[in-house]
């Protein structure tokens, strides 16, 4: 056995084993003779057949298992003796150039977890997002659920802003049709940015049965390549404009809003209720993310490439049930590696930043702090108790919820040690980013 050895790999390391010839024999046949004990072989009664008649019957996967076991127990003690954290199996090949007289050579090659100190975050400076909640916010909630139930009716007049409008249309690149610039009866509001601008300027305006051909240049950037950036001419025909009707904030709609009596007082009161709890959670996602970003720019460590290829196997599963449940069929989209590896890394890398400052600061979660987390979850349910039950009842979901516990713990140690500045943020700048 050789000393263990580093590669290109700051995780990677080297080993070459040797196996003893005349010991795999030994264990090979030991092997053939327990496999021959209870072995129905034609001409003999059990367990009476030759060694040379089950070396033929067995001999291949006798001496395979016996070498296996060899390599495993030889790799073991080697990176056992080292106090080497070994993270996978090891990829074992032979080295028939390295054979000796009475030894076969193995190359043993192996990744271990990566040991580090936590890095400084004296440096480290984190803008924490301040929002109330008065009546303005409640307002524009409630308008935002008026429009999320709005009526179309026809309207005699040419297209507005927040018309709906039904068009056919042909685009023409070089005087021919391109791939998906023509369709039938298409809809889409305007002002909500479903086209392209250029192409909803041109449509705004036009009454029910004009037609209507223009020219416009896809941007630089559009997702098709041998579209962006190039100057197309359209044809288009509008067939319908229908006017948007908002509901009135009156019982009917308190009821739609889940207020069983119609009481707009209850129904403001909800919406507020349920409008902070949202606010709440955004304003600590984006604290979230800055932290994390703080500890991978304290920690800037090596990870296994076996746990990230791991992971983005994990993330690729994730996607196509996504797209199944979605109704997209996986064969039809198949999903990269590629597409998930820097986020993989990412996740892995934060795992072990996580772990490391959990340990070394004590930062597990109480059972309390699991209690209070399951309890605000289950608030915006009709019945919260059952919700909390439904937590405690699987040890899964129960972890789920610790895991949770945790990172917010974490997070409180990072505000701790950082720099943290209080900055205002505006309501629509909040809502309008997307959360996980």
């Amino acid at each position: 056995m050789e000393n263990i050895v580093s590669t290109s790999n700051p995780l990677e390391r080297s080993l070459e084993l040797f196996i003893d010839r005349a010991e795999l024999t030994r264990a090979t046949d030991e092997r053939i003779r327990r496999m021959g004990k209870n072995a129905k072989i034609p001409g003999f009664r059990p367990g009476k057949a030759p060694l040379s008649i089950l070396r033929q019957q067995f001999g291949e996967r006798a001496r395979h298992e016996a070498l296996s076991e060899a390599l495993q127990k030889d790799f073991h003690k080697a990176v056992t003796a080292q106090n080497l954290n070994v993270v996978a199996l090891p990829h074992i090949k032979e080295k028939p150039e390295a054979n000796r007289e009475s030894e076969l050579a193995f190359s043993a090659v192996f990744e271990v977890y990566p040991e580090f100190t936590l890095g400084d975050l004296a440096g480290a400076t984190i803008e924490r997002h301040t929002l109330e909640i008065g009546e303005a916010e409640v307002d524009q909630t409630i308008e935002i659920f008026r429009k999320q139930r709005v009526r179309y009716a026809a309207a005699e007049r040419p297209a507005a802003r927040e018309d709906r409008v039904v068009v056919d249309f042909l685009g023409k690149k070089d005087d021919k049709p391109f791939q998906g610039g023509e369709a039938n009866d298409y809809p889409f509001v305007l002002g909500r940015g479903m086209m392209l601008p250029a192409f909803e300027e041109a449509v705004e305006g036009m009454s029910a049965g004009e037609e209507k051909a223009f020219d416009m240049t896809f941007p630089a950037d559009y997702f098709a390549r041998d579209l962006a950036g190039q100057a197309v001419r359209f044809e288009v025909k509008v067939k319908e404009v229908m006017a948007p009707s908002l509901p009135e904030v009156d019982a009917d709609f308190a009821r739609a809003l889940g207020v069983p009596d119609g009481d707009l007082t209850k129904m403001r009161a909800e919406v507020e209720g349920n409008l902070k709890r949202e606010v709440k959670k955004r304003l600590e996602a984006r604290v979230q993310t800055q932290v994390m970003d703080a500890l991978l720019a304290a920690n800037p460590i090596s990870v296994p490439r076996a746990l990230v290829e791991q992971e983005t196997g994990r993330m690729m599963r994730a996607a196509e049930q996504d797209m199944e449940a979605r109704g997209m069929k996986a064969r039809d989209y198949p999903v990269q590696p590629a597409w998930f590896m820097e986020q993989a890394k990412r996740r892995v890398t934060l795992g072990f930043i996580f772990a490391k400052i959990v340990q070394q600061e004590n930062l597990q979660a109480s059972k309390e702090q699991v209690r209070t987390l399951i309890e605000e979850a289950a608030e915006t349910y009709e019945s919260p108790q059952e919700v909390v039950k439904w937590y405690y009842s699987d040890p899964s979901r129960l972890s789920d919820a610790e895991t949770l516990a945790v990172e917010k713990n974490v997070v409180a140690w990072v505000l701790s040690r950082a720099n943290v500045t209080e900055q205002p943020i505006a309501f629509d700048a909040l809502m309008n980013q997307p959360t996980n």
